[in-house]
C-alpha cells in the first residue's frame, strides 16, 4: 500500500517537530497507521428534495404542537428513540443504524445544497441557479474510482435512474474535472419497467463486436491526430471510458448483474414495484457482483404536490398540504424499500461489507408553516448510516429541544464525505487535482465516533 502525505499533514510538521517528530518521523508514523477499509461497497440512497428530520428521525414529542407536527410517534428498536407512526417496519430495524442528527450547513436552495451533499464540498454561493461546471467538485463515486477503483470487471461507480435537477442540472453527479474516465455508468431507464434492460450494454442491431473493435481503432487514430485529450478537459478520459464500455459489452457478469428478471417475483414484490424500489434491488445486485459505489436517486424532481411522483420538497401551496402527500407516497415507499434492502443485505451476508447511506440535501423547518407544511432547513438535520464500518443502534449528535440547531457535535457535509472515504479505506487527507493541476483535498474530518 502506498503512503500519501498531504499538504495538510506537512503543515503540521512544525508542531510535530516540537514534540520530537521530524519529517522522517512523520513519514514513519504515517506508515505505521494505514487506513484499513471497513467496507467494500457503498449504496448511497439520495433523497432528493429534503425529507423531514423532525417527523422521522429526530422527533421532539415535548415540543409545542407547531413544531412536533400532526403525526404520532412510535417507539423503535433503538432504545430511547421514536419515529413516526407511518414507519412501523423501519422502526423495528432502527437498532441496525447509526443516526447522525446534527448535519448542518447554510445552503437553502436545492441545487447548491444538493451539490454540497453529493460532493462533500461547499458551493461558491447559495444559488438556485448554480449550474454544473468543471470548476466544481466530482461525485463521491468518481473520487472513489480515481483513488481506489474496484478490481472486478464491474464498473466502479454506477448511478441511476435519474439525472437530478432543479431547473438546471444539479452539480456533483459525475466526475467533473477528473475527466470522463471516472464518470459513473449512468442510465435513466426505469428498473421497474417490464422490459428493463441497459441500452449501453446492448450492441446496435447489425453491429458485431469485431466491427465495434475496428471502429474503436479508427477512433483512436482520430483522437491521436486531433490531440483531443490534451485540448479539452471535457473530453479528457473519454478514451478510457470508451474502452470500459467495450469491456462491459463482452462481460457476462455485468449483463447478469443488471438482469432484474433473474430475481424471484416475491423478492421484487418485497422491494416494491416502484422505480425506486427496483432501483434499490438493483443496487443490491450490483454490490453483490462487485460494484464499489452505487448511487440511487429517489426522484428526478424535487417534488411538491403529487402523491405519485417527485421528491421530498413538500412545502404545501395552492391548497396542498405536506402530510397527505408524504403519508400517501414518500413514507410508504420508504417503509417498504429500506427495511427490505437491509434484510436482503443481511440475509445474503453483504451487510458486513456494504455501507448504506440514506440522506437528502437538507431537512425541513422544525416549525410548521402557514400551509401546514415544512420548508427547507439546512441548519440541522438527520442522516442514516448502516452496515459495514458503522455502529449499530447508535445516535451521534444532539439537536436543541425543537430540532432547529445542533446542541452537540455538529457535522458538516465535508465531514460526512471524509467518513465515507475513511470507511472505504481512503485517506480523507488525499488530494485530487483540478483541470488547472491544483491540488485539492477530498474531504473534511471523519466522524470516528460512528465507526465500529
Amino acid at each position: 500500500m502506498s503512503i500519501h502525505v498531504s499538504r495538510r499533514q506537512l503543515l503540521r510538521v512544525g508542531g510535530a517537530g516540537l514534540l520530537g517528530l521530524n519529517m522522517p518521523g512523520l513519514l514513519r508514523a504515517e506508515k505505521a497507521v494505514p487506513i484499513k477499509a471497513r467496507a467494500k461497497s457503498v449504496i448511497f440512497l439520495f433523497q432528493w428534495g429534503g425529507p423531514s428530520h423532525i417527523d422521522m428521525f429526530d422527533r421532539k414529542p415535548n415540543a409545542p404542537e407547531e413544531y412536533r407536527g400532526p403525526l404520532s410517534g412510535i417507539q423503535t428498536s433503538l432504545v430511547g428513540m421514536e419515529t413516526c407512526e407511518q414507519l412501523p417496519e423501519l422502526a423495528k430495524r432502527m437498532n441496525q443504524f447509526s443516526i447522525i442528527r446534527t448535519v448542518t450547513h447554510t445552503m437553502k436552495n436545492h441545487n447548491s445544497a444538493g451539490y454540497y451533499a453529493l460532493s462533500g464540498h461547499e458551493p461558491p454561493s447559495d444559488d438556485q441557479r448554480l449550474r454544473d461546471s468543471l470548476d466544481l467538485y466530482p461525485a463521491y463515486g468518481s473520487v472513489v474510482d480515481r483513488l481506489a477503483p474496484g478490481r472486478s470487471e464491474m464498473p466502479t461507480f454506477v448511478a441511476y435512474p435519474h439525472v437530478i435537477r432543479d431547473g438546471s442540472i444539479t452539480p456533483g453527479q459525475h466526475a467533473s474535472f477528473l475527466g470522463k474516465a471516472y464518470d459513473p455508468l449512468l442510465f435513466t431507464d426505469d428498473p421497474n419497467s417490464a422490459n428493463f434492460k441497459l441500452p449501453e450494454l446492448s450492441l446496435p442491431e447489425g453491429l458485431s463486436l469485431d466491427r465495434l473493435h475496428r471502429r474503436r481503432e479508427m477512433q483512436k487514430l482520430v483522437d491521436q491526430q486531433a490531440k483531443l485529450l490534451e485540448q479539452s478537459a471535457e473530453v479528457r478520459g473519454f478514451d478510457e471510458y470508451y474502452d470500459r464500455a467495450i469491456q462491459m459489452l463482452t462481460s457476462d457478469k455485468v449483463r447478469q448483474a443488471f438482469d432484474l428478471s433473474a430475481e424471484p417475483a416475491e423478492t421484487r414484490d418485497r422491494y416494491g414495484r416502484t422505480t425506486y424500489g427496483q432501483g434499490c434491488l438493483l443496487a443490491r445486485r450490483l454490490v453483490e457482483a462487485g460494484t464499489k459505489f452505487v448511487t440511487v436517486y429517489f426522484s428526478n424532481s424535487i417534488g411538491g404536490r403529487s402523491t405519485t411522483e417527485g421528491g421530498w420538497d413538500t412545502h404545501g401551496f395552492d391548497g396542498t398540504r405536506m402530510y397527505p402527500i408524504v403519508k400517501d407516497y414518500h413514507f410508504p415507499i420508504t417503509e417498504k424499500t429500506l427495511p427490505t434492502l437491509m434484510d436482503d443485505l443481511e440475509q445474503r451476508g453483504l451487510l458486513d461489507d456494504t455501507l448504506v447511506v440514506w440522506m437528502g440535501e437538507f431537512g425541513r423547518t422544525p416549525k410548521i408553516n402557514a400551509n401546514a407544511s415544512r420548508d427547507h432547513w439546512p441548519n440541522c438535520y438527520s442522516i442514516l448510516l448502516a452496515g459495514a464500518g458503522v455502529k449499530k443502534g447508535f445516535i451521534y449528535g444532539k439537536s436543541d429541544d425543537k430540532a432547529q440547531f445542533p446542541d452537540e457535535h455538529p457535522v458538516k457535509p465535508e465531514d460526512l464525505a471524509a467518513t465515507i472515504y475513511h470507511i472505504l479505506g481512503i485517506d480523507p487527507n488525499s488530494e485530487i487535482r483540478d483541470r488547472n493541476n491544483r491540488p485539492l483535498f477530498i474531504g473534511g474530518k471523519p466522524v470516528m465516533e460512528v465507526m465500529a
